[in-house]
């Protein structure tokens, strides 16, 4: 557990060490690359100043961060928004760099700030991510700025609220560790060697606690806003291509939006406070993974299939939900990578077990390719395998280039209690 919270705390710092350079360096190739397609020659000026200097910014921040006071955070902070918001009305791809400030905020910024700081870089994603400039220029692009505003400012809360969490955990173990410190001070000559281990233990079930409920809730943010935000940037994105040409496609579009920023709103909440999936509440587990196949392949126009095999019983709110994520993330990816044109979803209940198998006959990959998997949470298929392991359940995937791609995910039965 010890070597698993290091993992996750050192990755972490690797990230807010050196993830800027990189997202800033990959906003900058992918904005030279389209820089004929979106950007003046302005522009190209602009860029040619705004991207140095917020360079010189982040080199001086990553030198004066650990010494820094929160004045100085404040001020990095709000120069690198305003530089960020530069670049992005220049060309959107420097969102790639401004989605940082979701991530950063409740770091840097005190308390009071940070709400403000996230809203600041809501209003920047949403301008990008909407297509449209600065202020917007037409009453569609206004429709569109304010939805896509709607759902970021959705987002910003959801961090807020898991900073709050996170925060409260804190003092909380803070108190119980001090309590706990102070009692067995009173026993320090007869427990002298008990107390350190004691003390030891206690760190670490502090650090693993917060680890695992940052894990658990990134994957859930992945799970159901990240998924949510590229439906719904899908369907704006084909609203303001038939804008002008087949106006009352372009609001079926903008309803569909509205309505997957609804369910996202919705699983967002339910993920902070770890209830069911909203799928869950109503249906069991076979009539959930129906609704959400059905769905999955209204929305993407996969023809997909989904079949029960053996005797449906009823499951343990978590191996349900567990199951029913790993579904929903094996579509999500088949939508986005496999380019598919047919999918299927098999649920077996098999005695002591219940397994879940997704197919689709798209192009497939090549396994040996991907990251080696660390058992330490993390999305795609190191988050599947990750759900999976929490209910000693395993997941197994088959593929290759051309041959589509099989994921089994199998986990104990266990019965409703």
């Amino acid at each position: 557990m010890s070597a698993h919270v290091t993992t996750a705390e050192q990755w972490w710092g690797r990230f807010f060490r050196y993830g800027p350079y990189g997202l800033l360096g990959l906003a900058a190739v992918v904005s030279a690359v389209t820089r004929n397609l979106v950007m003046s020659p302005a522009d190209e000026r602009a860029v040619a100043v705004l991207l140095p200097a917020t360079l010189v910014l982040q080199l001086w921040w990553s030198r004066s961060a650990r010494t820094a006071g929160p004045s100085a955070g404040v001020r990095y902070f709000t120069a690198r928004t305003l530089l960020t918001l530069g670049l992005t009305w220049c060309n959107p791809f420097f969102s790639i760099y401004a989605v940082l400030g979701y991530f950063d905020a409740g770091r840097i910024l005190p308390r009071r700030g940070v709400r403000p700081g996230l809203l600041a870089v809501a209003v920047i994603m949403a301008g990008a991510q909407s297509g449209s400039t600065l202020p917007p220029a037409t009453l569609m692009n206004w429709i569109v700025f304010g939805i896509v505003l709607a759902v970021h400012a959705t987002l910003t809360m959801v961090f807020a609220q898991i900073g709050d969490r996170e925060a409260e955990q804190d003092r909380a173990r803070t108190e119980t560790i001090t309590a706990l410190e102070t009692a067995n001070a009173r026993l320090e000559q007869a427990l002298a060697e008990n107390a350190g281990l004691h003390a030891q233990l206690l760190v670490q079930a502090r650090e693993a606690g917060v680890a695992d409920e940052r894990s658990r809730l990134a994957a859930e943010i992945h799970d159901t806003i990240a998924q949510g935000l590229t439906g719904i940037i899908a369907q704006l994105q084909a609203a303001g291509s038939t804008a002008d040409t087949d106006p009352d496609l372009a609001r079926d579009h903008l309803v569909r939006a509205a309505a997957l920023a609804r369910h996202s709103l919705g699983e967002a909440r339910r993920s902070v406070h770890n209830l069911l999936p909203a799928a869950l509440e109503h249906d069991d587990l076979p009539g959930a993974l129906k609704k959400t196949v059905a769905t999955w392949s209204q929305r993407t126009g996969v023809r997909a299939e989904f079949t029960v095999t053996g005797t449906v019983a009823p499951l343990h709110d978590e191996v349900g939900a567990t199951l029913l994520r790993i579904a929903e993330e094996a579509l999500a990816n088949a939508a986005r990578h496999a380019k598919a044109s047919r999918a299927g979803v098999t649920l077996s209940y098999m005695g002591d077990e219940i397994t879940l198998d997704v197919r689709d006959d798209g192009r497939g990959f090549d396994p040996a390719a991907l990251p080696p998997y660390r058992g330490a949470g993390g999305f795609g298929l190191g988050g599947m395998r990750s759900r999976a392991e929490r209910i000693a359940g395993t997941v197994e995937v088959e593929t290759g280039p051309g041959l589509g791609t099989a994921i089994s995910a199998r986990v104990p039965l266990v019965p409703h209690s």
